[in-house]
């Protein structure tokens, strides 16, 4: 096969969507790779890399009927699969602090100045209604080294952000 696509599905939460999302595409005849799939806010996202042999109009055909019949949003790339290709992070940033506008854009920008490649980021918004905290768990690797990652995170607590910077030992084998 080796005819790889990232099919992106959102919509509002409910139960079922995963199986039936994968089994429409198992009987299409797809094969399935590397998958993130969460809720976030009441909705419900999928990224899912699928193997197909066809064009990405059979592709869209296949699980549009699905998609509509859950009100899902479907977008459809062509990508390069690259499989067993993964880099494994080496640190793990916890950010958290008030919620306003701008605190991802402001530490993520501080952290990429300082070398990191973010492999992965979560975050949610915790606290009340009344007093919001926003929450990031970040990891990636340090390009430039952990000292430069730690001046940035000790740069990002001189906003009122707590922000702590733990390596990741990863044993491979």
């Amino acid at each position: 096969m080796n005819h790889w696509y990232m099919l992106t599905l959102v919509g509002k939460d409910r139960p079922g969507i995963v199986a039936k999302v994968t089994a429409a595409l198992y009987d299409g005849g797809c094969n399935l790779g590397e998958a993130s799939m969460m809720r976030l806010g009441g909705n419900f996202t999928i990224m899912l890399m699928v193997d197909f042999e066809r064009s990405s109009k059979a592709l869209t055909d296949l699980i549009s009927p699905v998609a509509e019949s859950l009100d899902l949003h479907l977008h459809l790339d062509r990508i390069e699969g690259k499989l067993h290709q993964h880099v494994e992070p080496d640190v793990r940033i916890t950010v958290y602090g008030a919620d306003r506008a701008g605190i991802v854009a402001k530490v993520t920008a501080a952290l990429a100045e300082a070398g990191l490649n973010i492999t992965d980021l979560e975050s949610m918004v915790g606290g009340s209604e009344d007093k919001p905290i926003y929450v990031m768990q970040i990891e990636g690797t340090a390009a430039e080294g952990i000292e430069s990652l730690q001046a940035a995170v000790d740069v990002i607590r001189k906003d009122g952000v707590e922000a702590h910077l733990e390596p990741i030992e990863t044993m491979i084998g």
